[in-house]
This record gives structure tokens, C-alpha cells and sequence, in this order.
């Protein structure tokens, strides 16, 4: 079994198969008994295969299981891992194990076993969290411990609900007060479980003038209160935060203990701050919790055990409205819910519990320290000594305009510069929680958006330190990430705006507006059939943007392009991302203005070429028809017979000029070939300028990348000296054209544009294919 067990990739599956080999053999006192069949089994098309015959061994069940968990890829078994389950981890599994086998004692045995295994538990979380005289009660989803209190309140405060029921409820509703910064979902799930309406639930609002703007507001609770027992309402249970969902803030407990002694109501307190009051040092906010009525406790995330269930302390003398409300069972089964939870403390012990939550917050204040000499990094936190959740953003105070993290409470009086910069700054820390949580994945950071601070980044490194094994190096990597995606921040922030007015002040070109961008912009090519009231796909304008897109990625610049549909439209578009260096936005509108119209030009003239030829052979044919006949009526018809024409010709030979027609591609027309047999030499004809680059073109420097201001400035040359493309096309057109005048060549300009699309045919061989007419083009 040893053997066959190393065959097992995961090695998670096989210490669990081992674990529970190893315990089966200490508890079982009897071998096991073998059954044997009487008769032959039958085996139904019906039935699956693997249930077909005999069974299958548990090494072949397990490889199963590892199939099912992380594929059948043989290469990398283990690349799908998330976390690292340690042997405190095997505890917590090999507990759910154990119960199912306990579960088989005899009546009296697990009845003794069970009571033991639920009051050592209690008496220990209650010893090490400073919670006195509590009992426990342990459930799998974290929220059902406070449905489970809720309806104790409710049994304690209305004497007849057992008998009457909801007709007690009726006549004085009962009130449950949340705070506006509770975990989302938590009422609903309230008034679900208890069958209570919505109107039940009071919701607090946080302080906006004075203390956290996460904090529950005290004075405005207690107003709410009074109003509720003026209209005849009954409150009945509050629900505070020892640290928040989303920023780790804590209420100020004390002060609404005593608010909820004076008006008789229930004190329940849950939160990620309630872990550090197993450490030495704990601050009075969160220390007041341990006068509360109940508590809920997470131990799983906070301790790295997996499978391990949530428990929710409280206070209460009668058993009888526990077992009512739930909270207590005379099921063995229930009971056994601690097993995995009492097995993992007893392995960890005080100094193990202890040592994982006390490194989880000095992760967190080695990451507040570290963060606070970084420039452009804003931390929110309540309290830096006590907080062990550290909640940061990128901000950055643009030049003539309030900073990007100050927001307006009133969303409807934002202005459109500052809800612009304030989305600008929501991509942007969007984009640098996802590329942190790539390159540093031991972390744990979160990403999320919050009402009036935007988007920021959370670390709560006791909910994921445990789980994921974070260490301080990993901090350390963490905040020179940061450093690192700094510049590129700042960079791309500062060129957005310049960006957008660039794109504006620039015909054909369209800017679209994409919160949820964070790169330096989108723009869109407006091309001649393009219609912008049009929500239908656009195929031409897709082609065009392809193309556009391979040509700038060809450029091999520091920019990134991605071509995507329009936010609420099907129209393709050019996504630039971030910027990591100052980057001339005038020369990159200018070169997807340039590159767009030509691929656009291009386009076109592939398309009428197929016209253009057909329309140029039928002429060479007419052309040649002619030749034909003025070649008969200047020889005469004697000579086209075949043998008195061959004596003719011998005797008095034509001397006939060599004229032939060659078809010009560029220009669409046909051309003369005599100047090729008099002057021994291919024409050129008119050959179109090179597409200038524009005023904004500037010299680059040996291993320059486009984009990129150099360190002479744009102003090297002035634009003057540049000649543009309509110029140049209204020289040429005043030129007069034939084959014998000599080709004239378009003076280039100074300062060329080593990117941008240049004209193809610039040599006389390109310019004007020639096609000679000896051939009959029949």
C-alpha cells in the first residue's frame, strides 16, 4: 500500500492516504472481515464502468481524484496548486476523517466523546480570544452564526414568538441595525434566514465629518434608535465591525456597548481585527469586543487550516432558547463539527497560534513603514499601530487641478475634469493590483473600488498570510514592484490628457472614451464610408485598423497596440497602453493618421486595380487592332501573302519603326514605347513625391525608438525648410507629361520621418511597369 501510495503525484492525497491508514490501524482492534459472494454477480449495460465488477483499489481512486483536480496533463501535475497545505493543514483534513468514523461508536462512547471534544474546544478559543464564560457553536457558512443569534434575540426579546410567531413580530417590528460598511449581502441574508422583511434592516451610516469615514456613526445611531421606539418598533440586534470587509477599520465598540445596555439590545461584533486578541498587545477598540453578546471567529483563513468551520461565541444562561434558536444540538453529528478544529489547535498549540497571527500583522506594518517612503502611494488605515490590514492606492496631483484621490461626497456635482481624472486614476490602479498580484502571487492582495476613495489595493495578510505562506521577503518584492511600476504610472497619467486633445485637434481621427482602460488612450480612424450613428459592424473600417495595428506593432516601439471593439459598439478601434518613458504624442497621432490614410489608399487602389487593367487591356486591344490595320494599308496586301510576300520583303525590305505601347500601373493609361528603341533607355516619366512626414517630424538619434522626444527637442527644424504633401502634388501636376521629358524628382524633406509610410515607388522601375505590345493580347 506504502509503495503504490508513492506512485501518487499529489502529495497532499498521499499523506492524506497515509494518515488515514495510519489511524484506521491504531483504532481498528479487529481485522476486517471479508464477504464473500454467493453467486454471480450481474453486470447492466446500464451501469457506469468503474462500478463494473469487483471495485477499484483506493491507489486507482485517488489517481482519479488527482485527474479530476489538476487534469491529465503528466508534465507539470502540480502547476495548478494554489496553496501549500502544511501538517497543521493534514490535522484539519484528517479530522473530517475521524468524525465520519467516530460517528459508528456505540451510543454511550460517542455521546462521552463528542461532549469532550465540544467543551475542550470552547474552553480553549474562549481562553485564547479573552472571551469569558462563552459558549460556541460551530458552523460551515461564516454568516449562519449571526442568523443563529438573531433568532435567539428575537426568542429573547418577544416571550410569546414560540406560540404566536410572526403575529408578535406584527404588532412590534423588530429592527436589526447594520453599518454601511458591513460586507455586502448581509442583510439580505438576514431577512432570508429569518423570514423577516427588508424594512427590518437599519441601516447605519459611517462618519463623515469626524473619525474613519468607514467608522459607524455613533450619534446618528443613537437618533435612529430613539425614532425607532417613537413609531413603536422594537430594537432588537446590532452587528458591528471589528474590522471591516473592506478597509479594516473598527467601530468604536465601547461606546456602543454602552448605547446598546441602555436601550436593551443584542451586541454582536465579527470582524478580521478580532484575531489579535490572542496576541499581548491588543488596542482598546478592539478589546472592548470581549464585553459584546456574541462574536463570530474565522480560525481557518486566520491560521491556515483548511476545511476548519467558523465559530461564533455568545453569552446566554438559558439552554432552552439556545436549543430553540439553534445554537446548541443534542446530534452527535453537530457536535463533531469542532473535531477538525479541536485536532489542529492541540497540534499547533498557544505558541504556534500566537506566532501565525502575530507575523501576519507584522507583515502588515513592515508593508505600512515600507510604503510610507514611497512617493505617490496614499494609505488608508485606521489606526497604523493596530490596523492589520493595509489598504493603498496610486494618486497623483496633476498640475492646475485638485489631487486625483480627493473625490466629491455628491456624485452629482463632480465635475467632468475631476470624474475624468478620477476614472483615469481607477484604470490605473486597476492595472497595478493586477500586475502586482502576477508578480508578487504570495501576497494576497485584492483588488477593489470603494465609494469615495475609488479603487484601492488591499493586504490582509491575516486572512491570506497563513493560507499562502507569505514571508518578508515577499513584502520586500512587493513594495519594489511598486517602485518599479511607478514611473509608468505617473508617465501614462500625465499623457492621457495631452493624448486626448491631440486626438481631438486631429481631422479623421476619433477619441473614445474608455474608463476602463489604463493605458495612455483609445482612438478610432474615421475613414470615408465610416458612419459614426451606426452601431452595425464596420468591415472596412476593421481591415483598415488591422492593418494599422501590424504596421505600428512593426514599429517596435516601447508602446503596446491592441485592436478592440468600441465600449458599447461594434466599431474596431487602436488601444495604446502604458507609457514607460516620455513619449511624443504629437508624432504617434501624427503616425496613425499618416499609416491609416495610406493603408485606406491602398485599399482603394487594390480594389479598382482589377477595373483599372480590364479597362487598359480593351484599350491595348483597340490600339493594336489599329497598328494592325495602318501596318497593312503601309505594306500593302501583296506583302501579307505568304510567298510572294517573302520575295517582296527580300528584294525590297520595310523600313518600318519599332512602335509598341507600354501600360503604366501608377499612372492607369497607355504609353509609348519609341523613346525605349530611340534613346536605348526605359523612361521614368513623373515620379510621385514620397510621402512627407509632416510638420511635427523631427531627426531620431542613432538608437532612438519612435515616440521618444529626444534630447534636442522638436524644434531642431523649423517648418519652413519641410515641404508638405499638397505642395508637392500641385508641382507635379503643373508639370507637363510625356515620354520625352525627363523625370523630374520631388525634393525630399530635410527631416524625414523614418516611420511613417513612404510611397513605394520612388525608383523608375517601380513607377511605371512597363508591358511591351509585340504580344497580340488577344
Amino acid at each position: 500500500m506504502d509503495a503504490s501510495l508513492e506512485k501518487i503525484a499529489d502529495p497532499t492525497l498521499a499523506e492524506m492516504g497515509k494518515n488515514l491508514k495510519e489511524a484506521m490501524r491504531m483504532l481498528e482492534n479487529s481485522h476486517r472481515r471479508a464477504e464473500e459472494e454467493n453467486g454471480k454477480k450481474r453486470v447492466l449495460e446500464d451501469i457506469p464502468g468503474p462500478l463494473q465488477g469487483s471495485g477499484q483499489d483506493m491507489v486507482s481512486i485517488l489517481q482519479l481524484v488527482q485527474n479530476l483536480m489538476h487534469g491529465e496533463d503528466d508534465e507539470e501535475p502540480q502547476s495548478t496548486r494554489i496553496h501549500n497545505i502544511g501538517e497543521q493543514g493534514h490535522m484539519a483534513l484528517l479530522g473530517h476523517s475521524l468524525g465520519a468514523y467516530i460517528s459508528t461508536l456505540d451510543k454511550d462512547k460517542l455521546r462521552k466523546l463528542t461532549t469532550r471534544i465540544l467543551s475542550d474546544t470552547t474552553l480553549w478559543l474562549c481562553r485564547i480570544f479573552r472571551y469569558e464564560n462563552g459558549c460556541a457553536y460551530f458552523h460551515e457558512e461564516e454568516r449562519e452564526g449571526l442568523a443563529k443569534i438573531c433568532r435567539l434575540a428575537i426568542h429573547s426579546r418577544y416571550e410569546d414568538f414560540v406560540v404566536d410567531g410572526f403575529n408578535v413580530l406584527h404588532n412590534k417590528k423588530p429592527v436589526i441595525y447594520l453599518s454601511a460598511a458591513a460586507r455586502p449581502g448581509l442583510g439580505q441574508y438576514l431577512c432570508n434566514q429569518l423570514g423577516l422583511p427588508f424594512p427590518s434592516l437599519c441601516r447605519v451610516p459611517c462618519n463623515t465629518m469626524f473619525g474613519s469615514q468607514h467608522q459607524m456613526d455613533v450619534a446618528f445611531l443613537e437618533k435612529l434608535i430613539k425614532d425607532d421606539l417613537e413609531r413603536g418598533r422594537l430594537p432588537l440586534l446590532l452587528v458591528a465591525n471589528a474590522g471591516t470587509a473592506a478597509v479594516g477599520h473598527t467601530d468604536k465598540i465601547g461606546r456602543l456597548k454602552e448605547l446598546c445596555e441602555q436601550y436593551g439590545i443584542w451586541l454582536h461584533v465579527e470582524g478580521v481585527n478580532l484575531a489579535t486578541l490572542a496576541l499581548g498587545y491588543v488596542s482598546s477598540s478592539v478589546l472592548a469586543a470581549t464585553k459584546c453578546d456574541s462574536m463570530t471567529l474565522t480560525p481557518g483563513p486566520w491560521l491556515g487550516l483548511p476545511a476548519v468551520p467558523a465559530v461564533t461565541l455568545y453569552k446566554h444562561d438559558d439552554p432552552a432558547l439556545t436549543l430553540v434558536a439553534g445554537l446548541t444540538s443534542n446530534k452527535p453529528a453537530d457536535k463533531l463539527r469542532a473535531l477538525p478544529l479541536w485536532l489542529s489547535l492541540q497540534y499547533l498549540g498557544l505558541d504556534g497560534i500566537v506566532e501565525r497571527l502575530k507575523h501576519g500583522c507584522q507583515l502588515s506594518q513592515r508593508l505600512q513603514e515600507s510604503l510610507k517612503k514611497v512617493n505617490h502611494i496614499k494609505i488608508l488605515v485606521e489606526d497604523e499601530l493596530s490596523s492589520p490590514v493595509v489598504v493603498f492606492k496610486f494618486f497623483q496631483e496633476l498640475s492646475g487641478s485638485d489631487p486625483v484621490l480627493k473625490a466629491v461626497p455628491v456624485p452629482n456635482v463632480v465635475p467632468a475634469a475631476v470624474g475624468r481624472e478620477r476614472h483615469s486614476c481607477d484604470a490605473l490602479n486597476r492595472w497595478l493590483g493586477e500586475q502586482l498580484k502576477q508578480l508578487v502571487p504570495a501576497s494576497g492582495l485584492t483588488v477593489m473600488d470603494l465609494e469615495v476613495e475609488g479603487t484601492c489595493i488591499r493586504f490582509s495578510p491575516l486572512m491570506t498570510a497563513a493560507v499562502l505562506g507569505t514571508r518578508a521577503e515577499d513584502v520586500d518584492q512587493l513594495v519594489t514592484c511598486i517602485q518599479s511600476k511607478l514611473p509608468v504610472l505617473t508617465c501614462t497619467l500625465h499623457l492621457r490628457e495631452e493624448f486626448k486633445q491631440e486626438v481631438e485637434g486631429t481631422a479623421g481621427l476619433l477619441y473614445v472614451d474608455d474608463p476602463n482602460w489604463p493605458g495612455i488612450g483609445v482612438v478610432r480612424y474615421e475613414h470615408a464610408n465610416d458612419d459614426d450613428s451606426s452601431l452595425k459592424s464596420d468591415p472596412e473600417g476593421e481591415k483598415i485598423h488591422a492593418g494599422l495595428l501590424k504596421k505600428l506593432n512593426e514599429l517596435e516601439s516601447d508602446l503596446t497596440f491592441k485592436m478592440g471593439p468600441e465600449y458599447k459598439s461594434m466599431k474596431s478601434c487602436i488601444y495604446i497602453g502604458m507609457a514607460s518613458d516620455d513619449v511624443d504624442v504629437s508624432e504617434l497621432v501624427e503616425t496613425i493618421i499618416v499609416t491609416a490614410r495610406e493603408i485606406e489608399e491602398n485599399s482603394r487602389l487594390l480594389e479598382n486595380m482589377t477595373e483599372v487593367v480590364r479597362k487598359g487591356i480593351q484599350e491595348a486591344q483597340v490600339q493594336l487592332q489599329k497598328a494592325n490595320e495602318e501596318r497593312l494599308l503601309e505594306e500593302g496586301v501583296l506583302r501579307q501573302i505568304p510567298v510572294v510576300g517573302s520575295v517582296l520583303n527580300w528584294f525590297s525590305p520595310v523600313q518600318a519603326s519599332q512602335k509598341g505601347r507600354s501600360f503604366n500601373l501608377t499612372a492607369g493609361s497607355l504609353e509609348s514605347t519609341e523613346h525605349t528603341y530611340v534613346y536605348k533607355v526605359q523612361g521614368t516619366g513623373v515620379t510621385p513625391p514620397p510621402t512627407p512626414s509632416g510638420p511635427h517630424s523631427k531627426q531620431r538619434l542613432p538608437g532612438q525608438k519612435p515616440f521618444k522626444r529626444s534630447l534636442r527637442g522638436s524644434d531642431a527644424v523649423s517648418e519652413t525648410s519641410s515641404v508638405s504633401h499638397t505642395e508637392d502634388l500641385e508641382k507635379v501636376q503643373q508639370l507637363p507629361s510625356g515620354p520625352e521629358h525627363t523625370s523630374i524628382e520631388a525634393p525630399a524633406p530635410q527631416d524625414s520621418h523614418p516611420e511613417a509610410p513612404q510611397n513605394k515607388a520612388q525608383h523608375p522601375e517601380d513607377a511605371h511597369p512597363q508591358v511591351e505590345e509585340p504580344v497580340n493580347l488577344r
